[in-house]
């Protein structure tokens, strides 16, 4: 009976093991390494206009237009501050946002980040 019993204890050892290694394994893929984002700011639009980000993502803006542009987020978020032909602007997602952003020049030019 004795045998038994710690054969059926070391069972429910390696199992609990397993479990949590996995468990730490899944943890550790869904924590993928940051990521970096580039919108085109190209014909008064952004490309794309609506990303979906993680937080530790970056975003570059960058202007292939032959006008100055701005990314300025609504709530203040971010802003690029005017953007010459061939600059660009890099901002980290350091929290969960749902952001939507304009160009202060061309108030029709919008887009939007999100946190997954």
């Amino acid at each position: 009976m004795t045998r038994t019993w710690r054969r059926a204890a070391a069972v429910v050892l390696w199992a609990t093991f397993v479990a949590a290694a996995g468990g730490a394994g899944s943890m550790l893929a869904s924590r993928a390494k940051p990521v970096t984002h580039t919108v085109t700011i190209d014909a008064t639009s952004f490309t794309p206009s609506r990303l979906a980000v993680h937080v530790g993502d970056t975003v570059v803006w960058v202007n292939k237009d032959l006008i100055p542009h701005t990314a300025t987020a609504k709530g203040g978020g971010f802003d690029s501050k005017a953007l010459a032909a061939g600059a660009s602007f890099r901002f980290t997602v350091k929290a969960k946002v749902a952001t939507d952003y304009a160009c202060l020049f061309h108030p029709t030019m919008t887009g939007r980040i999100d946190t997954e």
